[in-house]
Parts: structure tokens; C-alpha cells; sequence
């Protein structure tokens, strides 16, 4: 089940001693507030290197000085630029700290900010990944159907819990879906995420998810939408685990929901009530397609009807009749997937001289939603400054542990410190074609 190669690392131990404290002081970025050092020649010290760029950020894979272990570091740049970003980042840190599931990221540690008048980027540590799903798909490694299951499966169990506190991540796609070498997954990238929004009447942002995964009722304009654009997302992503290749590949908004058509049908007038009045008027005067969902089946050998039966309730265009996570989670094609993964990959199962045991509840959800109330009052990027501070100091003093900062004379430092958002292709469209 193995999808991408592992490495022999060698890594640093805790021990005091000078030696080792300017070995590690010019070649690891992170440092400790209290630095012992085990004394380490410098070809036994893996490089720190950039492994991957999001929405608001770099990520760069370190090495821990406090245990020697490998981590992944990601950096929020000019964090305090406006109000809309600044809250987003702060909403992005919260919801780090408070997620605790197997297949959801969650923050390991962030680092000891400076003195707030100093204080711009934030460096948050999460656990090191090997690869995404988007690497799996487009690389020559075969996939099997047990491995669609299990990601899905994985995919599914992780969304289920976010959804379960209230949580829209607007931003689902592989390239967001985190895989080790054991075929274990794990949702990231958060920067988009919010709250569920129970007042319909209040608008929502509709610059989110990339455009390739993003639902017909996003691309029609919807004012307001539910957990249903993430199962959208799913659905693409299935079927281009099944089919190796991107399902909806359009060069405009406009092109993606007309290349939807031509594999679903042109939509009833009463599956487009979530669409804004000038996407109706453009989809009534198209000329009307029948549905063609034979082409699913022919994505590849691993499109049996137990697999085309589940991505067709996933890619409804009607979002109040897609699929919701937790009945996807119950269809049959993932039985095998569930069964694989809690007999040798999760951790919530524990074995004994007796053999294996199973939790109860293979699918957890939150203890209890997520709290955005702490946004309500927050009107200035001062505000947002001075309680993002204030919250993660007191954070990292609860941490029992020594803290961490950025060592500034590491040799990769300038090329961290200059890490930015380099990829605009990364973030989502943001296109007002109905208007």
C-alpha cells in the first residue's frame, strides 16, 4: 500500500555543548529559547529546505533542536497587511490548536512571537507529511482500488469532522490532502476555512476553492451555501483518484460549469435556486444536454458500479441533493477502505495478546463546534494584532516545553526569510461573471 519512498534519517540528539551549538547554529533554521545540543557533524544534519507554498504561506521542512525530529514549518508572511487577512489568519491559528483527528492538521507548537511592535509573520509547526495527493495522482505510481478507498475513506472521515464543528474548509483539492508513506491522510490548509453560516440571508465570500473543485452553485454566484461545496470538491477529486486526470479542467468559470453540463445534464430550473438571477438566465439559454454519466465508468478500471454509484451522489448539482458526508461515509464501496484502515493505519484501535480492537465509532466526531465568536468585536488590524499575540504567547507558555525561535544565522535563513506567497496559480479564482 506504500505510495512514496521513504529515507534513512539521521537526526540531532539533546546534550549541551558548544561544539554542537554552532553546528547547529549555521545550519538549522529553528532554534531553541534555551539551546542544548547534542555535538553533531554537519553532513549528518538533514538540510531545511521549502517543500511546498499556499494561499497565505511557505512551508518548509526542519528539523526540531529540542528531539531531533523532522517537522514541517509553515510561515505566515505580513500577516497584519488588512482586516481580511489578518482575521483570517487568526481564525486559521485558532482552528490549528483546536483540531485533534487522525486525518485533520493540527498545530504541533508556534513559535515564541517577538515583541508585538516587531511582531508581523507567525511561524506555526504542524507534523511532516511526505507528499499530497496531488503528487500521488499525477506521478507514474500505480493505484490500486484499495488505495482510492482508503484516501477516499480517509478524505471523507476527516471532513466529517471538521463539518461536525461547523467548519467549511472552501478549499478542498489534492494538492491539500497530505499522504505519508503509509498511505495515511491528512486534510490542511485552512486558510479559507470559516464558520457555517445559519443566516441565509447573510452573504458569503464567493472567492473560494480553486476553481477546478469548485461546486455549480459556487460558479453560479451563490450568495450563501453550506457543507455541501466541500462534498463537491470530494467528488472531483474521486473521480481523478479513478481516472488519473482532472475531471472538470476549464480555462474560465464560465467553461468549468459548461464542462459540468456536459457530463450531468443541463440542470432543472428548481436545481438552481441557489444561483444568482444572470447564471439561471445563462444556463436556461443553452441548448439542453442530456445527462452522459457513461463517460464515469469509462475513467478506468477502477470505476465499478459500486464506485460510479457513490461519485454520482457526490456531483448533484443541486447542493440540498448531494450527498451528505456522513451517509457517503456509510455507502458500501467503503467498507473495504474502513476495514483496512482500522485494522493496520489508525491509532484509534489498539491490538492486544487477543488481537485487534476496534473503537465503537470508527467515523468521530468534534467534541463540540468551533467557536468564531472571538471575530464579533475585532474591527481593526490593531485589535486582531494585539489578541493574536496575547493568544499565542499564552499558548506556547502551556506548552511545558522549552520554547522555539528562528535562528537567524542559519545558512538557509535568507532564503526562508524571503519566503513569500510565490505562487498566485495557487490561490482560488475570484471571478464576477454573473454581474
Amino acid at each position: 500500500m506504500a505510495v512514496v519512498g521513504t529515507r534513512n534519517r539521521r537526526h540531532m540528539m539533546a546534550f549541551s555543548g558548544p561544539a554542537a551549538t554552532s553546528v547547529v547554529s549555521h545550519q538549522a533554521i529553528l532554534t531553541a529559547a534555551q539551546p542544548y545540543y547534542s555535538p553533531v557533524a554537519p553532513q549528518d544534519i538533514q538540510p531545511d529546505r521549502p517543500i511546498g507554498y499556499g494561499a497565505f504561506g511557505v512551508v518548509w521542512s526542519v528539523t526540531d533542536p529540542r528531539d531531533g525530529k523532522r517537522v514541517a514549518l509553515k510561515k505566515m508572511p505580513n500577516v497584519f497587511q488588512n482586516l481580511v487577512s489578518s482575521k483570517r489568519v487568526h481564525r486559521e491559528i485558532k482552528m490549528l490548536c483546536f483540531f485533534k483527528h487522525e486525518n485533520v492538521m493540527s498545530a504541533l507548537d508556534i513559535l515564541q512571537p517577538p515583541h508585538i511592535d516587531f511582531f508581523q509573520e507567525i511561524y506555526v509547526i504542524t507534523e511532516l507529511m511526505q507528499s499530497d495527493l496531488h503528487r500521488i495522482i499525477v506521478s507514474p505510481q500505480p493505484l490500486t482500488s484499495d488505495h482510492v478507498k482508503v484516501f477516499l475513506y480517509q478524505i471523507l472521515r476527516g471532513l466529517k469532522y471538521l463539518h461536525s464543528a461547523h467548519i467549511l474548509h472552501r478549499d478542498i483539492k489534492p494538492g491539500n490532502l497530505l499522504v505519508n508513506s503509509n498511505c495515511v491522510l491528512k486534510i490542511c490548509d485552512f486558510g479559507l476555512a470559516r464558520v457555517e453560516e445559519p443566516d441565509e440571508s447573510r452573504h458569503m465570500t464567493q472567492e473560494v476553492v480553486t476553481q477546478y473543485y469548485r461546486s455549480p452553485e459556487l460558479l453560479m454566484g451563490a450568495k450563501h451555501y453550506f457543507s455541501a461545496v466541500d462534498m463537491w470538491s470530494v467528488g472531483c477529486i474521486f473521480a481523478e483518484l479513478l481516472g488519473r486526470k482532472i475531471l472538470f479542467q476549464a480555462q474560465t468559470p464560465i467553461q468549468q460549469l459548461e464542462l459540468i453540463t456536459d457530463l450531468l445534464g443541463t440542470p432543472l430550473l428548481e436545481d438552481m435556486d441557489h444561483a444568482c438571477k444572470g447564471a439561471r438566465a445563462h444556463m436556461m439559454r443553452r441548448p439542453y444536454k442530456p445527462p452522459c454519466l457513461s463517460t464515469l465508468y469509462n475513467l478506468s478500471s477502477l470505476a465499478t458500479h459500486e464506485a460510479v454509484h457513490l461519485l454520482c451522489q457526490m456531483l448533484v448539482v443541486n447542493p440540498d441533493k448531494r450527498i451528505s458526508c456522513n451517509d457517503a461515509l456509510s455507502h458500501p464501496y467503503l467498507d473495504e477502505g474502513r476495514l483496512r484502515y482500522h485494522s493496520c493505519m489508525c491509532r484509534c484501535c489498539h491490538t492486544t495478546s487477543a488481537g485487534r480492537h476496534f473503537v465503537s465509532d470508527f467515523e468521530p466526531t468534534a467534541l463540540h463546534s468551533f467557536d468564531d465568536h472571538f471575530e464579533k468585536d475585532l474591527n481593526s488590524v490593531h485589535q486582531v494584532k494585539e489578541r493574536l499575540h496575547k493568544f499565542i504567547l499564552d499558548r506556547t507558555a502551556s506548552y511545558n516545553r522549552v520554547p522555539l525561535c528562528i535562528n537567524p544565522h542559519s545558512a538557509a535563513f535568507k532564503s526562508f526569510s524571503s519566503s513569500t506567497v510565490a505562487h498566485p496559480s495557487e490561490l482560488p479564482p475570484s471571478p464576477h461573471q454573473w454581474e
